[in-house]
């Protein structure tokens, strides 16, 4: 995916890291300064979606919780639905749960079962692919729903963290890659 240079830079100076979180060892990405800006804010959704008009997604997924607040306006500028994809206990409906590890313990993902409908195609968005546990967990899910998975839009991949082997690199696309 080619980018304008301008975006990669400008997000790259408004990322912020932060050290040793939510665990010792751990460089945070911190998002919130980029939300705070509308104009970047919009840019950033706009190349997150751009690689996925016109291939008729139905329903984007978005992963608790930084892919809540990516994954609503892709929705919008795709014309599909939203989902969440939330931790488990915090949906108040009948859910399916799928467990999985990641770079710092364990955890689970959950989406009410009737969120996505047989043959929905369906992208998976969040802010960080970093070991690719979450993101695996959640297209788990939609598989178990019957969804097609057609794609997982990231802000930034750790590359290091090889993330994108564990969900197919041909589905995965990222604006920022570390």
């Amino acid at each position: 995916m080619s980018l304008d240079p301008t975006l990669l830079s400008d997000l790259q100076a408004t990322l912020r890291d932060v050290p040793d979180f939510p665990k010792p060892g751990i460089v945070f990405k911190d998002i919130t300064p980029m939300l705070a800006d509308p104009r970047l804010f919009g840019r950033v959704v706009n190349a997150m979606s751009a690689p996925f008009r016109g291939q008729h997604i139905t329903k984007v997924v978005g992963v608790e919780s930084r892919g809540f607040l990516l994954g609503a306006p892709i929705a919008l500028a795709l014309e599909a639905g939203f989902v969440p994809a939330r931790k488990p206990g915090k949906l108040p409906h009948k859910c399916i749960v799928e467990r999985y590890s990641l770079e710092y313990g364990a955890d689970g993902v959950e989406m009410h079962e009737d969120a996505i409908l047989k043959d929905e195609r369906v992208l998976v968005v969040d802010d960080v692919l970093a070991t690719g546990g979450t993101a695996d967990a959640t297209g788990r899910l939609v598989s178990r729903l019957g969804g097609q998975i057609v794609g997982y839009s990231f802000l930034i991949t750790l590359d290091f963290l090889e993330g994108a082997k564990r969900l197919g690199p041909d589905k995965v696309t990222s604006v920022l890659r570390f």
